[in-house]
């Protein structure tokens, strides 16, 4: 069998092992007496679990959402706690997450049923999440003293936390949160001691009050911002990820020529115009509108016309230092995700997930 080859791709993600260190510690830093669930589901946000993981050795436990991505971390050697924040929907799921040590959350009376019919005595951690106010999962608050209970009389249990989820902490002073956070103590207090956490990115960074013995952070790990009206940087955030291209042709248009698929952007002067080798099968919105920046060999420019399969094209003329073989970042170091995000229409998250396959990954 041939040895595989590395192959040359112009469009690339680089992650910074440094950048997501620097967030872990700057996220214990704003929770200093709590133990840090790093949430690293759905491949890291895009960035890579496995390296994820590796990079974010000094967090006290990982969070996942599907039994798969547990999976993959236990078989890439990963031995920190590893917490399965859906849970688990059939037996056959349940055998396999106490196979694999994966700790369990438990959001509703079948998960609780599971358990007492089919788990086996090897003691796990297991999370009663509450519902308080989110209303996607987790018990009401007149039904969790009768999980709680329920679970903590299994063998499989070895230890029980309760957690819920925020619905509005990245809004500042949003009542929503107060209210959720009166519901949730409340609630706990009916649980007796008990280990707890519902603080998310949003809350470990501006909400102290919702610290307690456990906090989790998402998005703050890969250098978006959770919080409205601010940015990363000024959270003292750093971006893990820059994804970026090269111009691949530059061409000169005169005032009136349209650029890309159905003509949407006209020339208002005569201009020049770089084409670079990115599109939305590397995970580019095909939305982004006309004007959304770009960062050319080191400075701001403009997208015009359509985003389409494989390219983008991109204003350049008053940048006559860019030639073809110029770097072009999409989002990342000197181009802030959450504002790409924010002309999409959407917010990082998304940006981040959508990244495809076909874009090469660098880890340094």
């Amino acid at each position: 069998m041939a040895d595989a080859r590395v192959l040359p791709n112009p469009t690339r993600a680089r992650i910074s092992l440094a950048a997501w260190r620097h967030n872990l510690l700057q996220l214990k830093a704003a929770s200093p007496n709590a133990k840090l669930m790093a949430v690293i589901k759905a491949n890291a946000y895009g960035h890579g679990a496995v390296q994820a993981a590796g990079a974010l050795d000094a967090a006290d436990a990982f969070g996942v959402a599907r039994l798969g991505e547990g999976v993959e971390l236990r078989e890439a050697g990963i031995v920190k706690p590893i917490v399965l924040m859906e849970g688990v929907f059939t037996a056959a799921e349940l055998a396999l997450a106490l196979e694999f040590q994966l700790d369990l959350v438990v959001h509703a009376d079948y998960q609780v049923e599971l358990l007492e019919q089919h788990a086996s005595s090897i003691p796990r951690v297991v999370w009663l999440k509450l519902d308080t106010g989110m209303h996607r999962l987790g018990f009401q608050a007149g039904e969790s003293a009768s999980a709680a209970a329920r679970l903590r009389a299994l063998p499989a249990v070895g230890e029980l936390r309760v957690m819920t989820h925020f619905s509005s902490a990245d809004e500042r002073d949003a009542p929503e949160t107060r209210a959720q956070l009166q519901r949730f103590e409340s609630a706990r207090l009916g649980l007796g001691s008990i280990e707890a956490g519902l603080a998310n990115s949003a809350a470990v960074l501006s909400i102290p009050a919702s610290h307690r013995e456990w906090v989790r952070a998402g998005i703050a790990l890969y250098g978006g911002s959770p919080l409205q009206g601010r940015t990363a940087e000024s959270l003292g955030l750093k971006p893990v990820m820059t994804l970026s291209t090269e111009v691949i042709a530059l061409r000169s248009i005169k005032s009136g020529d349209a650029v890309g698929y159905g003509a949407t952007w006209r020339a208002s002067r005569p201009s020049r115009i770089a084409t670079l080798a990115a599109g939305y099968a590397d995970g580019i919105p095909r939305h982004l509108p006309s004007g959304t920046p770009v960062l050319v060999a080191g400075r701001r420019a403009s997208l015009v016309g359509r985003v389409s399969m494989d390219m983008i094209t991109v204003d350049v003329t008053d940048l006559p230092e860019v030639s073809v073989g110029s770097t072009a970042v999409l989002w990342g170091e000197g181009l802030p995700v959450d504002e790409i995000a924010s002309a999409a229409g959407t917010i990082s998250y998304e940006l981040l997930c959508g990244v495809t396959r076909r874009v090469s990954f660098d880890y340094f």
